[in-house]
């Protein structure tokens, strides 16, 4: 036992040693997890979306649904012509452009009552973004359709349009028998109309349709994440996996190192077993990997507002994770043939687990086939858990099976990796 405590002790001083390696290995992924919190919207308060307007509609109408638009605070609207909106969302810095076509007030008021052909509204928008062009398309439905109908029951545009209506469907209605229905709903908004607005009421906002309903948003957590989400935890999660996962490479490869020096062959003359040695490599790998999670999650609780919602959750996520890293590395040093070779294939390997295991961005995003393939990685389980433990809010029990499946794949990979040193 004193011989693997000596190991142990001998690994972290040569790590500790190197400050280089220690300021970059804590430095890198709190830069960067700082970047992506931020990126994804911090501690939850959204930037509105960019959108340009082409306002080519010069009626009341068209006034109207601009103003609206530019109400909207989940909106930042900028009026722009035509080419200068095109090349603003080619270039990406535009999601996306709404054209109001001229005439499109009149139009659409008269595709409302009537089998008129419907105006179009042209939507520019970037290839990549997809989900906002739904979004949009919702906000603007809302506002076409509140500022239209109020124009048909009580503006001047929609008297006019009715009564063209109702002088066009007496004449239909020589020949068409089914357009007296059409014609009878016409006469009683014309009846509509005429009624007196309420006192310090626009006729608009008094006589037209609204949406028939609002929605309540509640975020659903639990504990201290019920303040709101947070990017940041994610991020930290994702971005500490990843660069503690390098530095089990960097311990895989000192094995490699020490093989090709001679010192590797040295220390299993010494009165200690090969397990020993590997097993003494791998605790000390683990207790620096769970020391260095733990600073990078201080400084995100401390530096970013990122909440743990279970102390001991943290801890046990952050020891599996540790033992995984280890064993990781150690499975590198039992395959790899020169250290230049291994750390290429493996640097490869690793940046295929996080970005599978939903380090970039979270694995819920995901197509279904990919999010199940997931399952089979070990990065995927790690953020996972500590997902759960900080802006999901839960508590050590649903921690549970993220832990279990890291030492589960940390058992794999050290049982294989010992099995290959002993062939060799």
């Amino acid at each position: 036992m004193t011989a693997f405590c000596a190991l142990v002790r001998k690994d972290l001083i040569l790590f500790l040693s190197d400050r280089r390696a220690l300021v970059i290995s804590l430095a890198l992924p709190i830069v960067i997890a700082a970047f992506f919190g931020s990126l994804f919207g911090g501690t939850g308060k959204g930037s509105a979306i960019e959108v340009a307007l082409v306002q080519q509609d010069g009626s009341e109408a068209g006034a109207k649904i601009a103003a609206g638009l530019k109400s909207d605070p989940s909106l930042r609207i900028t009026p722009m012509t035509m080419a200068a909106a095109e090349a603003a969302v080619r270039k990406g810095e535009q999601k996306v452009a709404i054209v109001l076509p001229a005439g499109f007030g009149e139009a659409a008021g008269a595709a409302l009552f009537g089998n008129r052909e419907k105006p179009s509204i042209p939507l520019l928008y970037d290839p990549s973004q997809p989900a906002v062009l739904a979004m949009v398309k919702g906000m603007l439905t809302q506002q076409v359709m509140s500022t239209v109908s109020a124009e048909m029951f009580g503006g001047k545009m929609g008297q006019d349009l009715t009564e063209r209506s109702l002088r066009r469907l007496d004449e239909l209605a020589r020949t068409d028998p089914d357009s007296k229905a059409l014609r009878d709903m016409l006469a009683s908004v014309r009846k509509y109309q005429a009624l007196p607005q309420k006192e310090g009421t626009s006729a608009a906002a008094a006589k037209g349709l609204s949406m028939p309903f609002t929605t309540t948003d509640k975020q659903l957590a639990s504990g201290m994440a019920e303040q709101g989400y947070n990017a940041y935890a994610h991020a930290f999660a994702g971005m500490g996996v990843q660069f503690i996962l390098f530095m089990g490479i960097d311990m895989g490869i000192g094995i490699l190192l020490a093989q090709r020096s001679g010192v590797w062959n040295r220390l299993l003359a010494a009165p200690v077993g090969l397990t020993q040695v590997l097993l003494a490599r791998a605790a000390s790998g683990a207790i620096i990997a769970f020391a260095l999670l733990c600073i990078v999650f201080a400084v995100a609780v401390f530096g970013f507002g990122v909440h743990i919602a279970s102390l001991p959750g943290f801890i046990g996520m952050a020891l599996c994770f540790g033992m995984l890293t280890a064993s990781l590395g150690l499975l590198i040093a039992a395959f790899g043939k020169t250290p230049e070779a291994a750390r290429k294939i493996a640097m490869f390997a690793v940046l295929i687990m996080v970005m599978l295991g939903g380090a970039w961005m979270p694995s819920f995003l995901f197509p279904e086939w990919m999010q199940k393939l997931t399952v089979a990685v070990p990065t995927r389980w790690a953020i996972d858990g500590l997902d759960a433990i900080t802006w999901r809010g839960m508590d050590a029990a649903a921690a549970a099976p993220a832990m279990g499946a890291q030492l589960g794949f940390a058992l794999v990979f050290g049982v294989i990796a010992v099995w290959k040193f002993r062939r060799a």
